[in-house]
């Protein structure tokens, strides 16, 4: 497995200051994806125990309010592991902090992975372009949802999260 880049500082990708990794490799290739250079699984560098040892790290600060994990296509059967290991290890160290992760997959075919037990919010579904919606916040069509994990895994249906200040123009 391998992943393209780390932001020690991200405020696009989730609420609040954040840290996010961008996973390497996905087979979708959505049309005028923000992110192509995430799609060949032999890009980037490679992901280990150091790779998330060094992202549990820049997590420390207490202004950092969470995790965001990207791609490329984190869920991807080839990067799930991995994606699983750095959850797991992240959850551990900073049980109040959040982590949301970006998938084209959606939450339905994949709630039953062992990984949904330390994500607290995924934005599921693939990016369209005809879809576009720049109003949206934190996802860029509007098929693609923000789910609220753990509450849909307790009531064992998707429970969508509603962005306040979010203007959605259909």
């Amino acid at each position: 497995m391998r992943y393209n880049k780390i932001r020690k500082m991200d405020i696009s990708n989730g609420p609040g200051v954040r840290v996010s990794i961008f996973m390497q490799g996905c087979t979708f290739n959505c049309k005028d994806c923000f992110n192509k250079e995430t799609h060949d699984f032999n890009g980037g560098e490679e992901f280990n125990g150091e790779v998330i040892e060094k992202v549990i790290y820049l997590c420390e600060n207490d202004y950092i309010e969470g995790l965001s994990i990207l791609g490329g296509e984190p869920l991807h059967p080839k990067n799930i592991l991995g994606t699983y290991k750095l959850a797991k290890a992240f959850k551990e160290r900073y049980p109040n902090k959040t982590i949301w992760v970006w998938s084209g997959f959606l939450y339905e075919n994949l709630k039953n992975e062992e990984i949904f037990k330390y994500i607290d919010v995924l934005v599921d579904g693939q990016y369209k372009c005809d879809l576009y919606n720049p109003k949206l916040f934190f996802r860029g069509s509007s098929n693609q949802r923000i789910i609220d994990v753990q509450k849909s895994l307790k009531k064992d249906k998707v429970e969508i999260m509603h962005m306040e200040g979010e203007e959605v123009y259909a």
